[in-house]
């Protein structure tokens, strides 16, 4: 075996459609159920704190029926007593797998039919049953006659834990940290069961947001109670077997809409919501979905996980029309760490859709106070307090004060309050506006901007600057600018804002051939080319912009006056070019990454011909998908997709609920994307600049 730059090669070839078992270590074929066993092999290990060396996938065992004959099952995935024999007598758990096409009352191989039989005639307790989106869990109970009975359970305990410690726990418990891909599978589960099952197919997304909401706010209710002086007690729980009554139903519907009417009222989520949303779920479906939400720990999930699950319900409820899609988030992680925001940075996204890019920049930024508050912690041992009491304070005063973003469909300005909320806050300051028409426009938000502008300024550093604007006015404010704004033929810009601009103008040329923004009204303008100068606008001398363009203003004979315009006003940073997968299968677009920094009035007066600067150029060939979205990983010359070494490491809860390390091996393919190496060379290039 030869070892190189934390990857090896072994006499093995993988095949696109092939992968490697977290647990055997064994090349399998990649398929929607073999997926789904990844996953669930994670899920046990990270979530349960089951050991792999406990495990044993595709585990046959015998078994004998009610007529003593003795018949031959498959645990998808069997977990053994620690240290003990794998056979089925030291077996603890079942888990049974299918692909999505096996439903869960299938005559043969539905739950009852397959892990309720298996845990009846055998010595487990308890199991599991996935279709990869349904998931039932199940524990058997036998009278002293033997008589068996299974009865559905909303969870199963972990290593260590007996079915006593978990109806117990109740309001107690501890919600676990989401593994791998699990809160993306459990979002998708609740929205399709409130879809298929409650008759709200047009308001799936809506009620599943509110329950999302509720748990947000009961967890972060620890942090509130403790400023408070008051013992925090969850109230957002669904005991194990409680959604198995009418009676327990109730009570879990009442405990809820409680917490719901609560959260409306309180001063961190009531600009959220218009006051009069309710939670219209029956009371046997919220259960349901309230136990799939309260396992999980959503303060502790990644942003990465949280971000992802959660954009995978908003994608596919509201339709991105008129330009408007979702930027990846490796393109939003690289345009972040290139331009590097700390705490005293003000931020706005002009077009902010559902709030990718403040929800980058706030985990950047909790990134930076942790390492700051935690200078002697690393690891998981550091990541473990990034929702610390001391770091949520923080993050939660910087995001208040120094986060802003703007767009013109309301749906997406309550998605992206949302979307910070579950980040860490930062809501109050996302408002409905046209952008491309403050400081005019019509809509509900355009005369609050300034004053929460103001207020930001009266508490920051740059308090004393010299702004080109005054305070009624929230130009010339910001430090930094992130934004994907809509572009394309199908975005029509009013003529009565476009005629306002000077890219909005037919150029023309003075004596010495420079560019005049003073000619004869366009009849229409790209609103990309107009955002670039409202951009210009909202940034403070010395601010700097990130922005996604398509590659015509960059490289088309016809837009060369714009970018004249750009370079008289802007000193260029860093130009980075995707790959038209980029934006697929959202949508086909050649476009490049821009990095600007607005010039100072001293730096105007220098003629663009006599600037001499250095600036930051990259061609991006991969982004780890190709033109259908399917990943693409990395390969050898050969074109062998390569195995990397790596070492997964978490911390987990021991019995008591105390912090434990815990690790494993994995070997992993890993996308073959040029970002982060972009985004790592350019740091590179500063330090040499």
């Amino acid at each position: 075996m030869e070892q190189n730059n934390g990857y090896t090669t072994e006499d093995i070839i993988l095949e696109d459609n092939q992968l490697i078992c977290a647990l055997t270590k064994k090349i399998k074929t990649t398929s929607e159920k073999e997926l789904t066993l990844q996953s669930m092999i994670m899920m046990f290990n990270e979530e349960y704190n089951f050991d792999l060396n406990d495990m044993e996938r595709e585990f046959t065992f015998r078994y004998e029926d009610e007529d003593g004959k003795t018949k031959r099952a498959k645990a998808d995935l069997a977990i053994f007593s620690p240290e003990r024999a794998h056979d089925s007598e030291n077996m603890i758990r079942i888990a049974i797998v299918f692909d999505s096409k096996v439903k869960n009352n299938d005559p043969k191989k539905g739950v009852d039919e397959t892990l309720g039989t298996y845990l009846e005639y055998t010595e487990c307790e308890f199991g599991v049953w996935t279709n990869g989106n349904d998931l039932h869990y199940l524990q058997c109970i036998k009278d002293e006659f033997g008589q068996a009975q299974t009865i559905d359970i909303s969870d199963f305990p972990g290593k260590g834990q007996a079915m006593k410690d978990l109806e117990l726990a109740g309001e107690r418990a501890h919600p676990r940290k989401p593994a791998n891909d699990s809160l993306v599978r459990t979002f998708k589960r609740c929205h399709d069961y409130i879809y298929g099952n409650e008759g709200m197919k047009k308001t799936a997304f809506w009620e599943l947001l509110n329950l999302i909401f509720c748990k947000i706010y009961d967890e972060k209710r620890r942090f509130m109670d403790a400023e408070k002086g008051i013992s925090y007690r969850r109230r957002f729980w669904v005991g194990v077997k409680e959604q198995n009554t009418e009676e327990g139903q109730n009570k879990v519907a009442l405990r809820i809409k409680g917490l719901f009417s609560e959260l409306k009222n309180d001063n961190l989520f009531k600009e959220v919501f218009d006051g009069n949303e309710q939670i219209n779920l029956s009371p046997r479906g919220l259960a349901y979905v309230a136990s799939e939400l309260a396992k999980y720990s959503f303060l502790d999930a990644t942003v990465d996980v949280k971000g992802t699950a959660y954009e995978t319900i908003v994608s596919n409820t509201l339709k991105q029309e008129a330009g408007q899609f979702f930027t990846p988030r490796n393109v939003i992680r690289c345009m972040v760490e290139m331009m590097d925001p700390d705490q005293n940075t003000r931020v706005l996204d002009p077009a902010c859709g559902s709030g990718g890019f403040l929800v980058m920049v706030l985990d950047h930024v909790r990134k930076k106070i942790a390492s700051n508050m935690f200078s002697d912690k690393s690891g998981v041992f550091l990541e473990a307090e990034y929702n610390s009491f001391q770091v949520n304070d923080a993050v939660k005063k910087y995001a208040e004060r120094m986060l802003f973003g703007f767009d013109f469909d309301p749906d997406l300005k309550k998605a992206a309050r949302m979307n910070m909320v579950m980040a860490g806050d930062g809501h109050a300051n996302i408002f409905n506006i046209n952008s491309l028409d403050y400081p005019e426009g019509q809509l509900v938000d355009k005369d609050k901007v300034a004053l929460k502008v103001a207020e930001s300024i009266a508490i920051s550093q740059d308090k004393n600057f010299n702004f080109d604007y005054p305070m009624e006015n929230a130009f010339g404010k910001f430090d930094m600018i992130f934004t994907n704004p809509p572009f394309g033929a199908k975005v029509e810009v009013d003529r009565s804002i476009s005629r306002r601009y000077e890219l909005g103008r037919n150029p023309v040329k003075d004596a010495y051939g420079n560019y005049l923004f003073n000619g004869t009204e366009k009849t229409s303008e790209a609103p990309e080319v107009l955002f670039i100068e409202q951009c210009y606008n909202f940034l403070k001398p010395g601010g700097k912009m990130a922005i996604v363009l398509p590659d015509g203003i960059l490289g088309n004979p016809n837009t060369e006056p714009v970018r004249a315009w750009i370079l008289e006003r802007f000193k260029l940073l860093a130009s980075v070019d995707l790959p038209v997968e980029t934006f697929l299968p959202q949508v086909g677009v050649q476009a490049s990454l821009l990095f600007l920094q607005k010039k100072t009035a001293e730096e105007k007066l220098i003629a663009v011909s006599d600037e001499n600067y250095d600036v930051f150029m990259a061609i991006v060939e991969a982004v780890g998908k190709d033109r259908r979205g399917v990943p693409v990983y990395v390969r050898d010359d050969d074109g062998a997709e390569l195995l990397f070494n790596r070492k997964k490491e978490w911390l987990s809860l021991d019995e008591k609920g105390n912090p434990i390390p815990k690790s494993r091996n994995e070997r992993v393919k890993e996308l073959d994307d040029d970002l982060p190496k972009v985004s790592e060379a350019y740091k590179e290039f500063l330090k040499k600049r």
